[in-house]
């Protein structure tokens, strides 16, 4: 590991910066200094607009994959090697405007019975139960599962934060079914090693694998489960602000987008096709 390497997997430390974006900033930083075949404290901000350019025009990345690479040579340059120069010289892209990706309750049936498995199946349906994303859901304990309160605990979710969640009594029963096969003694989810949890890998090839055997249209992740949980409590009334705490969001603006997926205002809506005068249906 080299110097400058260390230096940022220190500063990273010190900032109680989450492993998952300790790794991506050192590999986005590696990924930089490999393309111009030397060190980054001999790059600057033209080199990173170059960098930038590359991305976008040959590599074809998306916004949000740029956007991560501008936050780690943000973090390199201004905490690191502490140039004095306006780190605001390295912009972030505009992202694009996407609407989340929703299943029915119908659809979210025909997903779960498409896995074969009680312990996948446990895994995809505590994701969409309790609207969890895939790092919170493989890293749940078998004593997060608080069944005498019905709520879970989510140690240490996005962001640094603890929080609850509910527990739903569905979800509970299929738990204690999971358990009585499985025994899990720590790791709610263990992995092919009993004292770690479960990948992050395994469940996205499982979650794919169940949406092709399912036969459903729409595309199905694991945060697809996350998304449809926030718009169907939504559309049964719930308020934006208690979605947005069983979220874990920090901004209630976040959560807010499920607002322009969510059908129950728009279902009450009435098109002003339906108020024209006579019919324009023509009768054959």
């Amino acid at each position: 590991m080299t110097n400058l390497r260390q230096r940022m997997y220190g500063d990273m430390q010190i900032r109680n910066l989450s492993k998952t974006t300790q790794k991506r900033y050192i590999d986005r930083v590696a990924a930089f200094a490999n393309y111009f075949r030397t060190s980054p404290e001999n790059l600057g901000p033209e080199e990173i607009r170059l960098y930038q350019l590359y991305l976008l025009n040959e590599k074809k990345v998306s916004s949000t994959t740029l956007n991560v690479t501008v936050c780690a040579l943000r973090f390199l340059y201004k905490i690191t090697l502490k140039r004095e120069w306006d780190i605001e010289r390295i912009p972030y892209a505009r992202r694009e405007k996407k609407l989340p990706v929703v299943l029915s309750p119908e659809e979210v049936v025909q997903f779960f019975g498409a896995v074969e498995s009680i312990k996948y199946r446990c895994i995809l349906v505590t994701a969409y139960s309790a609207g969890l994303r895939i790092s919170e859901v493989t890293r749940l304990k078998v004593r997060d599962i608080d069944s005498k309160r019905m709520a879970i605990r989510v140690d240490q979710g996005k962001g640094s934060k603890d929080r609850y969640v509910m527990l739903s009594p569905n979800l509970l029963e299929l738990l204690r079914e999971y358990w009585k096969a499985y025994r899990p003694s720590y790791w709610l989810f263990p992995g092919g090693l009993s004292d770690r949890p479960i990948s992050q890998g395994t469940v996205r090839v499982v979650c794919r694998q169940a949406y092709l055997a399912s036969g459903l249209r729409k595309r199905v992740t694991p945060h697809t489960l996350r998304h449809s949980f926030a718009t169907h409590l939504l559309e049964a009334g719930e308020d934006l602000r208690k979605i947005q705490l069983l979220l874990g969001h920090r901004s209630v603006v976040s959560t807010a987008r499920y607002t322009h997926v969510a059908l129950h205002d728009i279902h009450q809506t009435k098109s002003p096709l339906d108020s024209l005068p006579g019919t324009i249906i023509k009768k054959r």
